[in-house]
């Protein structure tokens, strides 16, 4: 079945032409001047501030930052066509094509198959098609370590390596931390990088276990405490006083008052 959207497809065309106009002979100097390296900076904000605004929940700069995000897709494949190295229609039916073959328990024969199973077939299928020499091959070394760590992980549970129970997870982040109280008593600066590197590894991990993304749940601490220190910032300025002149222990106090009223 295939389902159509009028109006979708008509602000599409819409936009379409809009960019074109722009890259065209008398159009936007700044735009025509573009190219898709150096785009890269705007898409990845745009990118970033769609995730933004879906973790505030905030649906209205939802919805401008989604059509923001969509333009930089369109306009990449608008200098690729000019190019003559592929159309956008080329992506979207080469995509549409990868989901049909990708997922044989939706559109072929393979039936009653477990999440689990479904997850190994998808990345046996991009092995395959990508002449990975590796599982863990093609996850972007560009991106947020965190994150990057996350997907690490999930690549290898789905070919089996990967604990079946949490207790050993949490084992692991002891052990880890314990490696790195170690390595600190010993001075050595490389081993200390090492050995922390070893202990957000792990928390990741447990982060999964627990369905929680370790990015995701460190951007919210640094938004929690962005508020804080504001808030601390602007009582010590309505006593008169600053934050360069005030003791640790007064911060503190106004931080717990802060903490406690959340």
């Amino acid at each position: 079945m295939t389902l159509k959207n009028p109006k979708a497809a008509e602000k599409f065309d819409d936009l379409m032409e809009v960019l074109k106009k722009l890259r065209a002979p008398g159009g936007c100097d700044w735009d025509r001047a573009q190219t898709s390296e150096s785009l890269v900076p705007y898409l990845l904000e745009e990118t970033y501030e769609v995730i933004e605004a879906i973790e505030e929940k905030d649906t209205e700069t939802l919805k401008e930052e989604l059509g923001d995000l969509a333009l930089h897709i369109l306009f990449q494949a608008e200098l690729a066509q000019e190019k003559g190295d592929f159309s956008l229609a080329d992506a979207l039916a080469g995509v549409t094509e990868k989901l049909i073959r990708r997922h044989p328990h939706v559109f072929g024969d393979e039936k009653d198959t477990t999440l689990a199973d479904q997850n190994e077939s998808w990345e046996k299928a991009k092995q395959k098609e990508k002449k990975r020499k590796n599982f863990l091959d093609g996850v972007p070394k560009n991106l947020p370590a965190l994150t990057r760590a996350r997907r690490i992980q999930e690549k290898a549970s789905h070919v089996g390596f990967d604990w079946k129970e949490i207790a050993p997870v949490w084992d692991k982040v002891h052990e880890e931390i314990e490696e790195l109280k170690e390595a600190v008593a010993g001075g050595d600066q490389e081993s200390i990088k090492d050995e922390l590197g070893d202990v957000f590894f792990s928390l990741v991990n447990l982060g999964r276990f627990l369905d929680v993304s370790g990015e995701d749940a460190l951007r919210m601490t640094i938004a929690k405490f962005e508020n804080r220190f504001a808030k601390v910032e602007a009582e010590l300025k309505s006593r008169g006083s600053s934050m360069e002149n005030s003791t640790l222990d007064e911060m503190d106090e106004i931080w717990n008052d802060v903490k406690k009223g959340e």
